[in-house]
């Protein structure tokens, strides 16, 4: 029972997978492909392109243009990425998500200062 204990980390893994995991399995291993595709690095002649769009897409209600240097630019609802992100806060892939969206691109950063609800994703 001892060596059985030691194992399974004290019974860590008999324990049921987390909230997220049980109700969405393909949005959470969707994530969990997009956080690795963005934190791969980039090589000195080609850049990363799933990182330089995570870095540069912009919000559907945006009326500015995309600069034409940026070939992986796109657009997304904010207030659909914001909610779904507050609704996860409890996944650590959304918390990654979350951070690495807030200190890498500008548009995100600012949509997520002007909002008055900060309080649900705190």
């Amino acid at each position: 029972a001892g060596l059985w204990t030691v194992f399974t980390l004290g019974g860590v893994g008999s324990k049921p997978p987390p909230q997220l995991e049980q109700c969405s399995p393909l949005a959470n291993q969707s994530l969990l492909l997009l956080l690795v595709l963005a934190n791969l690095t980039d090589a000195p002649d080609t850049p990363n392109p799933y990182r330089q769009a995570i870095m540069s897409f912009k919000n559907t209600q945006d009326s500015t243009a995309f600069p034409s240097s940026n070939p992986h630019a796109f657009q997304i609802n904010f207030n659909s990425l914001y909610t779904a992100l507050c609704e996860q806060q409890k996944s650590d892939q959304a918390t990654l998500l979350l951070y690495m969206l807030l200190h890498q691109n500008g548009n995100v950063r600012t949509y997520v200062l002007a909002r008055t609800d900060i309080e649900s994703l705190v």
